[in-house]
């Protein structure tokens, strides 16, 4: 438990001139405010807010960051006002205060607005003042630290929200050392398995590839080897070896499905000499000694990235054969390199002048400017995924124009980062001089030359929505469909309901549909039908998401009708069916007991409706109706039932998928559950062969008419080959 004797040794010895003083008076202050609280751990409140403020002691922050650290939680868990903050310690306190509060106030009413929102006010915190989400990352690096404390499920839901956003806006903000430490504690959480398997590997590997030389330590024997041939060369090196992150092994064996032996750099050493000058010509002593992979080295010396991060690297084919990545920097490039953006208050004179502080976070108001262009929640979602942590590629124009895109990103892309007119107009493309296809993915320090035409008539292809990366093409490529082809997206878009009505079950007379699409388009925010139909025609909003709330729409239309013609029949409403069975979303309907299972009272029931004969109740192990993997249009007829008198439980569903290894399918399953706030009970990964993997996962519903939604949701993941749900006794 951290102490304020441990906080005061930490900032005497932090060579800062912080005011100790003022950290004790912050200290008491919060002890005071938070005393009567405990941590799910059971430890004193306040052990968490002085734990963020070491975290700050050590990012080298200014007093104004470390007091509001103490005092971070203040004014959201206590009865203590910002105005209160401002009159004991400032307004610049109080200010952060008030900032790092907001981002945890989002009372809204789903989980994927709740996200959204967050994001946004932390971007907005960040281009006001980039300390409040320091604060934030101190705060929530603690709480994972520590997160053996919380209940299973809320691990994995912080832990998925982690690997989401807190590691890549660390990542943005250069902050290395945070970075992984956040996804190596989430991975911990979310696949722990994988994680001992990563753990016991890399021993393994250690100790085989030591033993080979007859040494205590491959990464010392390199290290050695790297000081010998430089230490006359340059002034007081400094070389330091480490093996790669649990979280870098996870998404290059596991989620994309390399062998351990295409993992180059598992061993990488650094070098930190005194100039640039020194870093060329260490390089070129490390190839002298070590045979260099051909088309391993990268120069962000000369192109840093966007988070600030300068370095050399190369991978080389070490003692033994091993391959290993060498980095060679200068001291001023590692302390940003491990601080990032606190680099400018931890080494605040030896940091580079060049660019202020405002320049190194313009890309926060990018994101925020194209958000503005987003025109719903899942389209910023993917907008900040890509713009926080993605990896980027530098390319130029025929001009000697750099641009800066997402790694994966397309030919398309880059036409429509120069104009959106060049987009629209392009017809093909060079890339360093020769033609090529414009799908084709942009790599680093290629030369792409547009061709275009002067055709009026000419557009983008619809499928180049389906291709492109980055969500500025996206929206561009969308508005000139918008502006250019509204009677075509209507008729698209129309046929595109009627396709997923009758997919989804939803039957209406000609009347009906009229009254139920009136309700539709009120419900999303439409004037007018046609502009619901056009929307999705130039896949403005996608109409496979909106389904599952339409679906439920469509089960109270349903019923309204329903009750409507009881009504005029003067028939009394029943609310419970017979048979001493309740089921969701029905009353007094005609059941039936099958012979194939014989549910008796005491057995968990699942309820299917049959065409015809109401509602059949069976075992929820009837092998009658499960497994499901071919006849998929069953899974939407059923519904959850229960005996009447006993306590309602949840079915534990088993979902087997068949997948390809290369596609990110483990996360992208983790994220599917977490959108529909499904609690998983069980997750294995078993490989197949070199090309596919075998899932086998357990998750508890509630509601089975999410069923059919939370199946297609699934197949529609890519590298999803074939899927299998069945229920088993809980």
């Amino acid at each position: 438990m951290a102490s304020l004797n441990e906080l005061l040794d930490a900032a005497e010895k932090a060579n800062k001139n912080y005011d100790i003083e003022l950290i004790k008076k912050a200290y008491y202050f919060a002890e005071k405010s938070h005393e009567g609280q405990f941590r799910l751990s059971k430890e004193p409140y306040i052990t968490h807010p002085t734990s963020v403020a070491l975290i700050l002691i050590d990012f080298g922050m200014d007093i104004n960051s470390v007091v509001a650290g103490l005092l971070h939680d203040v004014v959201e868990d206590t009865s203590v006002s910002k105005s209160k903050i401002a009159l004991n310690f400032g307004e610049d306190v109080a200010m952060l205060v008030d900032g790092v509060t907001k981002l945890g106030n989002v009372p809204l009413s789903t989980k994927k607005e709740r996200q959204v929102e967050n994001i946004r006010k932390m971007l907005l915190a960040m281009s006001k003042d980039v300390r409040v989400i320091i604060i934030k990352l101190a705060d929530r690096l603690h709480n994972m630290r520590t997160a053996s404390g919380w209940p299973e499920q809320k691990r994995r839901n912080k832990s998925l929200e982690t690997m989401e956003i807190y590691a890549p806006i660390a990542q943005r903000l250069g902050m290395r050392l945070i970075k992984e430490e956040l996804e190596d504690i989430a991975i911990y959480y979310l696949d722990p398995i994988a994680y001992q398997e990563i753990s016991d590997m890399l021993k393994e590997k250690e100790r085989a590839n030591a033993t080979s030389l007859k040494s205590e330590s491959y990464i010392k024997y390199v290290e050695n080897m790297a000081y010998n041939r430089i230490k006359h060369l340059v002034k007081d090196p400094i070389i330091s070896g480490r093996l790669k992150s649990h979280c870098g092994i996870y998404f290059k064996v596991y989620v994309n499905g390399k062998d351990w032996d295409e993992v180059f750099d598992i061993y990488a050493i650094r070098i930190i000499v005194n100039t640039v000058a020194e870093c060329y010509f260490v390089l070129g002593a490390m190839h002298d000694i070590f045979t260099p992979l051909p088309n391993r080295f990268k120069d962000y010396i000369s192109t840093p990235k966007p988070n600030m991060y300068q370095s050399l690297h190369t991978t080389v084919i070490g003692p033994g054969g091993v391959s290993f990545e060498i980095q060679i920097r200068t001291k001023d490039m590692h302390y940003t390199a491990e601080y990032g953006i606190a680099a400018h208050w931890k080494y605040k004179q030896k940091v580079s002048t060049k660019t202020t502080l405002e320049e190194k976070l313009s890309w926060i108001r990018r994101i925020i400017e194209t958000q503005n262009e987003s025109e719903n929640d899942d389209e910023f979602l993917q907008v900040i995924k890509t713009g926080l942590g993605s990896e980027e590629v530098f390319v130029f124009t025929p001009n000697g124009e750099v641009k800066t895109l997402p790694a994966g990103s397309t030919i398309i892309d880059f036409a429509y980062s120069i104009h959106s007119e060049v987009g629209n107009k392009m017809i093909g493309a060079k890339v360093d001089g020769k033609m090529t296809q414009i799908e084709s993915p942009i790599s680093m320090n290629q030369v792409i030359e547009i061709i275009t035409t002067k055709v009026k008539s000419h557009g983008p292809s619809r499928r180049w929505l389906r291709v492109v990366k980055t969500n500025e093409a996206r929206n561009k490529i969308r508005a000139w469909f918008k502006k250019e082809r509204r009677t075509e997206n209507i008729e698209q878009g129309f046929e595109e309901v009627k396709r997923e009505f009758f997919r989804n079950g939803i039957q209406l007379s000609k009347g009906q549909f009229k009254r139920f699409m009136k309700g539709v388009i009120e419900k999303y925010n439409f004037n007018e039908v046609d502009d619901f139909y056009a929307a999705i025609g130039y896949s403005g909003i996608n109409l496979l998401k909106l389904m599952p709330g339409i679906k439920n729409f469509y089960l109270k239309f349903e019923k309204e009708q329903e009750d409507k013609n009881k009504s005029q029949k003067n028939i009394p409403h029943s609310k419970k069916t017979t048979g001493g069975i309740i089921i969701e979303g029905f009353d007094g309907c005609l059941i039936n007991f099958p012979k194939c299972c014989k549910a008796e009272k005491g057995d968990q029931i699942i309820g299917f409706i049959t065409r015809g004969h109401g509602i059949s109740i069976h075992r929820v192990d009837c092998k009658n109706i499960f497994p499901v993997k071919d006849n998929i249009d069953k899974i939407d007829r059923f519904v959850s039932v229960f005996w009447e008198g006993e306590p309602r439980k949840k079915y534990l569903l088993f979902i087997d998928i068949l997948a390809a290894k290369k596609n990110n399918v483990i996360s992208a399953l983790t994220m599917k559950f977490s959108e529909y706030n499904l609690q998983i009970n069980s997750f294995k990964a078993d490989s197949v062969d070199a090309e596919k993997i075998y899932l086998t996962t357990s998750i508890y519903i509630l509601h089975l008419r999410q069923l059919g939604s939370i199946y297609r949701s699934i197949e529609k993941l890519d590298g999803v080959m074939n899927i299998k749900i069945y229920f088993k006794k809980d």
